[in-house]
């Protein structure tokens, strides 16, 4: 986002607001979240939002933030985060389940589950991808920590993003990521097959590869933030196609439980200072078919604590009733920057309305 320095207007100095009007944004914490639940999207997909955080969790835990999320085939909500337990798994309801991973993870970042409800951890802090079983086990890692490829070299890890399983014959995928722009797929068992892509903005080419999934016919769809697209490849890397009409997407799903797939993607804010009040900029999720139409859209206001407003949508996910998960970069994005520094609503739920 440039240079990175979020203040409270009302604390900034004419000088200092002039000087962030391009990078600095405000905060919006005097946008109060209202008392009511909201509706809002297109039918069939209507939801309702509280504004509220998601999820029971002990008084002395913290989130800090969510930075992913996935549903296993029991409608176990996965959270990946980087406070006080980094794996929590909860019920539906948000009553806390179990929870598991202090002492392995340096930066929490994507997380998913294949077929068989393993996990899938991607640690953009040590550069690794561990796969774990149901009850966290370890069954193996790619990538050794602390061992980081050299900036934009092309070679496996260079600040990895997320992993995605195809569910006809478990290969996997990696985006990577912040410090690359190259998708590496690995066979079932972890064993580097081929990579492909590269910096830039044509076909085939990324501007920080940021998240990754595969559809029930084995096509990659990868989430190009900086470029402002999903980029849809065959298995072999081949480029297919690409959705624009997309702000900076930031977290992919694709739900292939019904007759056709449908598409859910997290989109982060793209303006800048001088426009952080305008409409329909993100942060904000979009929902399409496989065709790339759009669906459905929720949020249109900016950034913000209100009901029916997002920080930043850095995981996404959705149950088997058709209810949406969002994991927020909120601290990261927002809550360090503030004065004094603070943990903002990281982690919410859009309730289906059917």
């Amino acid at each position: 986002m440039g240079k990175l320095r979020f203040a409270n207007r009302n604390e900034m100095s004419t000088e200092e607001e002039k000087e962030n009007l391009e990078y600095g944004l405000p905060s919006h914490e005097d946008m109060q979240r209202q008392g009511k639940p909201v509706k809002f999207g297109t039918a069939p997909f209507i939801y309702q939002i509280d504004g509220n955080e998601w999820g029971n969790i002990p008084d002395d835990w913290t989130l800090k933030e969510a930075t992913s999320v996935a549903v296993n085939s029991i409608d176990e909500i996965i959270v990946f985060n980087r406070g006080t337990k980094p794996i929590m798994i909860f019920d539906i309801d948000g009553n806390l389940l179990r929870s598991w991973g202090e002492n392995i993870f340096t930066n929490a970042h994507g997380i998913s589950v294949d077929s068989f409800d393993n996990i899938y951890c991607v640690d953009s802090g040590d550069n690794t991808v561990r796969k774990f079983n149901s009850s966290g086990d370890l069954i193996y890692q790619i990538g050794k920590e602390g061992e980081r490829a050299e900036k934009m070299s092309g070679l496996p890890f260079a600040v990895p993003t997320q992993v995605a399983v195809d569910e006809e014959n478990n290969d996997i995928y990696v985006a990577d990521g912040y410090s690359n722009a190259k998708v590496h797929k690995y066979n079932q068992d972890g064993e580097y097959l081929f990579s492909w892509g590269e910096s830039g903005t044509g076909e085939g080419q990324f501007n920080i590869v940021h998240n990754i999934s595969t559809d029930r016919n084995g096509l990659v769809y990868v989430a190009d933030r900086e470029n402002h697209r999903i980029q849809i490849f065959d298995s072999k890397g081949k480029y297919i196609d690409q959705w624009i009409n997309l702000s900076r997407a930031a977290c992919l799903y694709i739900d292939k439980r019904g007759n056709e797939d449908i598409f859910y993607v997290g989109e982060y804010f793209s303006g800048i200072a001088s426009n952080d009040t305008g409409k329909d900029l993100g942060p904000r999720i979009s929902i399409f078919d496989k065709t790339g139409k759009l669906l459905s859209r929720l949020g249109v206001e900016s950034y913000g604590p209100g009901v029916g407003r997002f920080y930043s949508p850095h995981g996404i996910s959705v149950d088997s009733q058709g209810n949406i998960y969002v994991a927020e970069v909120s601290y990261s994005d927002y809550g360090q920057f503030l004065n004094p520094k603070r943990e903002l609503r990281s982690l919410q739920k859009l309730s289906k309305i059917n």
